[in-house]
C-alpha cells in the first residue's frame, strides 16, 4: 500500500521525515507550460523524470533512469504528477524496486477528489 500525502501536509511531512526528496514525473511539456515545483525552497531536494512522454507514451526506461539519479533507498521519495494518478503508478514501480515512496495524492494542479494541488496550495514553484 502506497502512502498518500496531500500537498497541504507536505511541509509537516518533511519536518518529520528529513531524508525526503521530491520526484516530479510529469512531462517536459507540463513543466514548461504549467510550471515546476521548487521543493528546494522548503528543504525538499527535487528531481524531474518523466514516467510518460507527450501523447501518454510510457517511458519504458523509467526505473533504469531513476536508478541513475542515485537516490538512496533510505530516502522517502514523494512522487508528484499533475493529479496523483501517474505518480501513484510510479510509486508502485519504485516500491517494487525497494524504494520508500509516497504519492502526492492531489498532484501539482489538483484533482477531482482533493482539488487543491501543489500550485494552488501556494507551495513554491519555478
Amino acid at each position: 500500500m502506497i502512502k498518500q500525502i496531500p500537498t497541504k501536509e507536505i511541509k509537516d511531512y518533511i519536518k518529520n521525515n528529513p531524508k525526503s526528496v521530491l520526484l516530479d514525473v510529469r512531462t517536459k511539456e507540463e513543466w514548461d507550460e504549467i510550471g515546476k515545483p521548487d521543493g528546494d525552497k522548503i528543504g525538499l531536494k527535487t528531481y524531474f523524470l518523466s514516467s510518460q512522454f507527450q501523447g501518454r507514451v510510457i517511458n519504458e526506461n523509467f526505473v533504469k533512469e531513476f536508478k541513475n539519479l542515485n537516490i538512496g533507498k533510505d530516502c522517502q521519495i514523494l512522487i508528484l504528477c499533475g493529479s496523483g494518478n501517474r505518480s501513484q503508478r510510479a510509486a508502485e514501480l519504485l516500491t517494487k524496486e525497494g524504494y520508500n515512496c509516497a504519492n502526492v495524492s492531489d498532484g501539482f494542479r489538483g484533482n477531482e477528489a482533493e482539488k487543491i494541488g501543489w500550485k494552488n496550495n501556494k507551495l513554491p514553484i519555478k
